[in-house]
């Protein structure tokens, strides 16, 4: 039975690790319908600068692939589109090492290397915008460009206020606390009525286990840390084209002030880029890839357009 996120492909890492990736091929030369202005004239899809940009996606802060399912099979409908479980995330396992930003934008460009030269877009929620930015600006000639989805950044002043580690604290407790007792995902049952039904299952199953929020927990010890270290010398992503997308409403954790915020830094960040763009999701919270996946494809095909 073919599943909606693709076949599965064990990716090595360069100090011996797998990490579980899925994969949509992309349509065949001259078969699915592309985006406006996109051709298929060779053995590959290509566009008329080259061939066309695999689409890799990088989830949030504690979960896998699985919360790709609306934008990803989309997506592949145009082009190869890659979701992948982080280390301790989904079916990869854990890492026994650290969760530093540097470690997991590591195991991404080993992922990168595992695929081929790209080039690629790279796509970002929440916690994974950092990864996708550092791991582009390890390798800038292999990335055509960036979706960042309600990223975490560091223009956002409201992410380091103690206010704000007390609860991140809070919640990954209380959340260790409900996988123990096995509760964890009816906690979060409503972020899944939207997901196909084999994504929902593996969602269902993966996702809210003590092992993953003790994932979730070692990330947390370092990664505000070193993203504000980004404040005086963020990752350098030279004319690379940076698109934010933004949640259009407060909610899911985020009051209107903490959205206003984090939409200000948003914007700053587009602005940031030659060829930056700052798009609002209007039904959206924070999870936007659950709540307004078409705008997210929207904006990766304007990326894969010449």
């Amino acid at each position: 039975m073919n599943h909606i996120q693709g076949t599965t492909e064990w990716v090595p890492t360069r100090d011996g690790r797998r990490l579980h990736a899925m994969v949509l091929p992309g349509p065949e030369p001259a078969a699915a319908p592309v985006p406006e202005a996109m051709t298929t004239p060779g053995p590959e899809p290509t566009t008329a600068a080259g061939p066309m940009p695999t689409v890799v996606f990088e989830a949030g802060a504690a979960v896998g692939r699985s919360s790709w399912a609306l934008v990803q099979p989309a997506v592949g409908a145009f082009a190869r589109a890659i979701v992948y479980d982080r280390a301790g995330l989904g079916r990869s396992p854990a890492d026994p090492v650290s969760r530093t930003l540097r470690r997991m934008a590591g195991d991404l460009g080993d992922l990168l290397d595992h695929f081929g030269a790209g080039p690629y877009v790279l796509v970002g929620h929440s916690a994974g915008g950092p990864i996708v930015r550092l791991a582009a600006a390890a390798r800038p000639e292999r990335v055509a460009g960036l979706v960042l989805v309600d990223p975490a950044d560091e223009a956002a002043d409201v992410l380091f206020s103690p206010a704000f580690r007390r609860v991140e604290r809070v919640v990954v407790r209380v959340n260790l606390l409900l996988a123990h007792l096995g509760l964890l995902g009816f906690a979060y049952r409503s972020t899944m009525l939207t997901l196909p039904r084999d994504a929902r299952r593996d969602m269902r199953r993966e996702a809210f286990t003590a092992a993953a929020v003790r994932t979730h927990r070692a990330q947390v010890r370092t990664f505000l840390d070193e993203l504000a270290t980004w404040r005086i010398g963020p990752p350098h992503l030279g004319g690379l084209p940076v698109t934010v997308v933004s949640g259009g409403r407060a909610g899911n954790g985020m009051p209107a002030s903490t959205r206003a915020a984090a939409n200000a830094a948003h914007a700053h960040r587009a602005s940031r880029s030659p060829a930056g763009r700052h798009v609002i999701a209007p039904r959206s919270g924070h999870y936007v890839p659950l709540t307004d996946p078409e705008v997210v494809v929207t904006e990766v095909a304007r990326l894969l357009r010449p």
